[in-house]
């Protein structure tokens, strides 16, 4: 029997090393062309939740209009994948992990704050759906990370216990969204330091996949 239950999956900066072309494809449409006053680091630290969050963190409520904020941000996904494509990959050793997973009937899914032109553009390019049949985005939450409704959501539609859940994220703010649902968490390193992930509920932080340490993960 396995040790846990079901896997959450991140999906940017967690399945995929893509975190620095979206943080570039921000940068352009944030502060280069919306002239926002922030540094690279400080725009890293607004990066997470819904992309309407992100403008309201960094410009106040009502700065830009719904309709520009959605245009501004198809722009920079549209910049972001094309940029990334050469580049698009799974992080090393996660096919191998998903096919363990599934040969052990652990269930898996995906909480994501990727609109599902960003989903659609992984999942499809690098033929992953089959092994995800619980996807949360955006769309389906009130309430983005640190917020453990996405992952709770998740665990809810695969059946199963959140304590039984182990999440894989590369934020802080998701290692904390997953300490609030109540499951541990596997920190991966692509974007944030190992220190930055860390948190009570983290079993581990790895740079890949292929880290003997997920095999605490299995019976």
């Amino acid at each position: 029997m396995a040790r846990y239950s079901a896997f959450i999956f991140d999906m940017n900066g967690t399945m995929v090393d893509d975190m620095h072309f979206h943080e570039k494809a921000w940068y352009e449409i944030i502060v280069n062309e919306l002239q926002a006053p922030l540094t690279s680091e400080q725009l890293k630290l607004q990066m997470y939740g819904k992309n309407e969050e992100l403008f309201e963190r960094v410009f106040g409520a009502g700065k830009y209009t719904a309709d520009q904020v959605r245009e501004l941000s198809m722009r920079k996904e549209k910049q972001y994948q094309a940029d990334f494509l050469p580049h698009l990959k799974l992080i090393d050793g996660l096919e191998v992990l998903l096919q363990k997973a599934q040969q052990e009937n652990i269930g898996l899914a995906i909480g994501t704050a990727a609109i599902t032109f960003n989903v659609d553009y992984v999942l499809d390019r690098l033929g992953l759906r089959h092994f995800f049949p619980v996807i949360i985005g955006p769309e389906d939450v009130k309430v983005s990370k640190p917020d453990p409704e996405v992952f709770l959501k998740a665990a809810e539609r695969l059946g199963v216990d959140p304590a039984a859940c182990v999440v894989f994220e590369d934020a802080p703010k998701g290692i904390e969204a997953a300490k609030r649902a109540g499951m541990k968490a596997v920190g991966i390193s692509s974007f944030h330091t190992a220190e930055e992930l860390q948190n009570d509920n983290v079993l581990c932080v790895v740079a890949d996949y292929n880290d003997p340490a997920l095999g605490q993960l299995f019976s």
